[in-house]
């Protein structure tokens, strides 16, 4: 390792003789990347490899799992479907194909995104945790190491970083006075997978979000009795408007009227369809469901059959916990009630503050950029950010195109410099 170091020490990246050595380092334990680094094989990074390919920009991926989009494959519950039109979920370069429905399966999903590693001849490096990165000034370079299996440690050199680790790199489990004491399962949603193992048990969702409601509902399929917890306000909006999407009608809207204005018309419509939801203990906050995304990133839920199962009492909705007792949870308005088993669907927090050694782009205190949307996709020294945005796969497609776009100009500024390149890592 250090004599790779020494190597590198006072370099250039465009100088020649410095590229050639480096191509021919003997260690296995630390390798130079003459393209980026992207750290995550998620739909983020497999854009961004891919619009950096069609550029003819290469890159390697570094992915802590066994697989391409760990999450979809391993952490979500079986009747996930994707909660937007498909058009609105492509990756740059490539369509859904066409017999997909509007909102394709989980399944589809991945077999999109396995076609799409195949079109694009992206291999990602799997098994590959990182554990560190950090820019070296004396170097100038980028240092990545990773921790792969049998704690085999790899450090990549690099001049350019994408972090694609994306807004759900680990599950968030809130603290809860008297879990310990609960005694019946306490699951968060990515170890969910279908309601058919709590047949006839009582349930508590903990989470009103898009995953809470949806899982509350394979739980009422599968005949369960679940109580969802709602801990705050939540706009709920009906998965169509007049036979067209609503995300699709919101996006189309916003091309003649202001925001506020088509915020104003998504309620009215909302309304008229599901009803007052606050009479069922789902009461909207002040801001419209755009503004409020706009503002925090909290994004509305989508109703696919939840809200009727409330209604029907099917659903019971409970404030929030106060503490939990033996198979029992003790509400904040003194009730209690016993429960078998409780869902954690309280969603996910980026990790970059655990492995970048960087401040000034995205804050230690939640791992995003400290820029917000559409300026959080670039730092400095070489450091890019992308699915970083809260608007989905919408804007991870955004941040790829730009990144791919900007790497380009300093890769083409540098091409006179460089030797031809040839793959580092054979398959």
């Amino acid at each position: 390792m250090e004599y790779c170091l020494r190597e590198i020490k006072g370099k250039q990246a465009h100088d020649p003789i410095f590229i050639e050595k480096m191509m021919k380092w003997p260690s296995s334990r630390c390798l130079y990347v003459p393209g980026p680094v992207i750290v995550g094989a998620g739909p983020s990074g497999l854009a961004t490899a891919a619009c950096l390919k069609e550029k003819g920009v290469p890159s390697v991926i570094l992915e802590r799992s066994s697989r391409i989009a760990s999450l979809w494959q391993l952490k979500t519950y079986d009747r996930l479907r994707l909660h937007l039109p498909k058009q609105f979920c492509e990756l740059p370069l490539m369509a859904f194909p066409s017999d997909f429905p509007i909102y394709p399966t989980k399944q589809q999903f991945v077999d999109y995104l396995e076609a799409y590693a195949q079109k694009f001849d992206i291999k990602p490096r799997f098994d590959e945790t990182v554990s560190q990165a950090e820019y070296d000034g004396a170097l100038g370079f980028w240092r990545v190491r990773s921790v792969g299996v049998k704690g085999k440690v790899m450090e990549y050199v690099c001049r350019w970083l994408v972090v694609a680790t994306g807004e759900n790199a680990e599950a968030m489990t809130p603290e809860m006075e008297g879990m310990e004491e609960f005694g019946g399962e306490v699951r968060h949603t990515s170890w969910y997978k279908s309601g058919e193992e709590f047949r006839g048990k009582t349930v508590l969702v903990v989470g009103c979000g898009n995953s809470g409601m949806e899982v509350c509902l394979d739980l009422c399929n599968h005949n369960a009795k679940p109580s969802l917890v709602v801990r705050d306000t939540v706009h709920v909006l009906p998965q169509e408007m007049l036979g067209i999407p609503t995300f699709g009608l919101s996006m189309w809207l916003l091309k003649w009227l202001p925001l506020r204005l088509v915020d104003r018309l998504l309620l009215i419509v909302s309304r008229l369809i599901l009803g007052d939801t606050a009479r069922f203990g789902l009461p909207r906050p002040e801001l419209g469901p755009l503004e409020l995304k706009n503002l925090s990133g909290k994004t509305p839920v989508l109703d696919v059959g939840t809200l009727a199962k409330i209604k029907s009492g099917d659903i019971k909705v409970r404030p929030s916990i106060k503490s939990l007792k033996r198979h029992a949870v003790v509400f904040v308005d003194g009730k209690t009630e016993n429960f078998d088993a409780i869902i954690l669907a309280t969603g996910y927090k980026s990790n970059v503050p655990s492995w970048l050694k960087e401040k000034k782009m995205f804050s230690e205190k939640d791992g995003y950029p400290r820029k917000s949307f559409p300026n959080g996709w670039k730092g400095e020294r070489g450091l890019y950010a992308v699915g970083f945005t809260k608007r989905g796969l919408l804007g991870t497609s955004m941040d790829a195109t730009k990144i791919a776009c900007n790497i380009q100009r300093c890769w083409n500024d540098e091409a006179k410099h460089r030797l031809p390149f040839a793959p580092l890592f054979p398959q």
